[in-house]
């Protein structure tokens, strides 16, 4: 099945030629117009920003756009393929921002050899940016990239393996900790996988109120803990990691996965594609309720109804095709839109907590249950509330240029995003989309 998938993708993208395109957001009625839009008339515009930079938001659409940024040495599962190679996969996130988002993105794959550069073009290309998206960087470097940019830019810059996933982890455990009566401080939680995205998902559990201690992090290597024999060459080479091999796993747990999931309550995998790297007798060992989620891509690291076999009450996968899909696509276009629409000059942790108690509630409010703990991505008004709760929450936080009420922005983002999603319905309609 999934070899048909693969050639059906191929034979698509080579039908279309690619997936996004640029069409014009103002009404060309005669070549007179372009008087205005182009010279003489554009050279007032020009004038305008030239004596106050942040203009650009007003007059352009800079206000809009976003880069999807990536060097290509972590691609989905392929690993180091390149920038060009990276292309289709930017491109499709950008196609995603734009329809669940109404987030003009552009794809952004570039050649560069240091972290250094990384960082000049994405300071070059700042003034054409209203924010970027880091995509599909390796480890550790992606945590030093993101560190560097936000502290930098005065953009927000987001990595979506590390911010998108953890807030849609958060947003599914929220709901299935509900469902089984426990509580964010009491549970005990086994992280599979200590790359981009469960080292900021331990991050975010922790502000949540998760106890560090009740944290277990685990690597190809094994339990992170203060004894391991490259805990010094962790600290030099990754200081992101060895904050969480210090901090938490307070019963100094040692091995590998199976003596980090036994008496578990949660198991959240992020490590490489399965089945079999989470086996049905580490399940069986966890806790009574036990919830799984194992979100490698495109295979689980374990199949949801083995998961279910061995006794676990609530799986969740990366995947659409099951139930439960904690997927970063429920997040990145929302967050963006929120606060590209109040000018964000960051995006905090406090702003993706609130994503995720919105995406939770959104959900809870449709009716939970062990299959639906998330929204689909097909009720796109989760975006419009999710936008709204961002955008209040950077207002509140003092980092919006425009702030704004929740209210205020609902409204906005409904337009927004309701408009993008109407323009394709049309384009395919009149077969301009075949």
């Amino acid at each position: 099945m999934t070899e048909k998938w693969y050639q059906l993708s191929v034979e698509t993208h080579r039908r279309y030629g690619g997936k996004i395109s640029v069409i014009p957001k103002v009404p060309v009625r005669s070549i007179e117009d372009f008087v205005i839009y182009y010279t003489p008339g554009i050279a007032e515009v020009s004038r305008q920003i030239h004596k106050n930079p942040e203009m650009a938001f007003e007059l352009t659409s800079r206000w809009n756009i976003i880069g999807v940024l990536t060097d290509g040495t972590r691609v989905l599962g392929l690993g180091n393929i390149g920038p060009e190679a990276a292309y289709p996969v930017m491109e499709g996130k950008a196609l995603i921002f734009k329809y669940l988002g109404g987030v003009d993105a552009i794809p952004i794959p570039i050649r560069v050899r240091t972290p250094e550069e990384f960082i000049f073009v994405a300071k070059a290309l700042e003034p054409a940016l209203g924010g970027i998206n880091l995509e599909d960087i390796e480890s550790p470097k992606c945590f030093y990239l993101l560190d560097k940019l936000r502290e930098e830019l005065k953009i927000p810059v987001w990595h979506d393996d590390q911010q998108g996933t953890a807030t849609a982890t958060l947003a599914g455990l929220i709901n299935a900790l509900k469902l089984v009566g426990k509580k964010f401080s009491d549970v005990v939680i086994a992280l599979i996988g200590a790359g981009a995205s469960n080292i900021y998902t331990a991050r975010i559990l922790i502000k949540y109120g998760a106890k560090p201690g009740n944290l277990i992090l685990v690597d190809s290597k094994g339990i992170l803990h203060p004894e391991r024999d490259d805990i010094d060459k962790m600290m030099l080479e990754n200081p992101w990691k060895y904050k969480y091999a210090i901090e938490t796993n307070a019963e100094r747990r040692k091995g590998g996965i199976p003596e980090a999931m036994k008496g578990a309550d949660v198991v959240i995998g992020a490590s490489r594609p399965g089945p079999g790297v989470i086996k049905k007798e580490w399940v069986a060992s966890m806790n009574k309720d036990a919830i799984v989620f194992a979100l490698a891509n495109p295979v689980p690291e374990i199949w949801p109804w083995e998961a279910k076999e061995a006794g676990a009450k609530i799986v969740a996968t990366g995947r659409s095709d099951f139930p439960n899909q904690i997927n970063n696509s429920l997040i990145f276009p929302a967050v963006f839109r929120g606060a590209l629409d109040v000018r964000a000059t960051t995006i905090t942790d406090e702003m993706l907590i609130a994503a995720a108690e919105e995406v939770a509630k959104f959900a809870e409010e449709k009716g939970i249950h062990e299959e639906y703990i998330v929204p689909k991505m097909t009720e796109w008004e989760v975006y419009v509330r999710e936008a709204a709760t961002v955008a209040a929450m950077a207002s509140s936080q003092r980092v919006a240029r425009i702030p704004r009420s929740y209210n205020e922005e609902l409204e906005i983002a409904r337009s927004i995003i309701s408009k993008s999603i109407k323009t394709l319905e049309i384009l395919m309609r009149e077969k301009i989309i075949e």
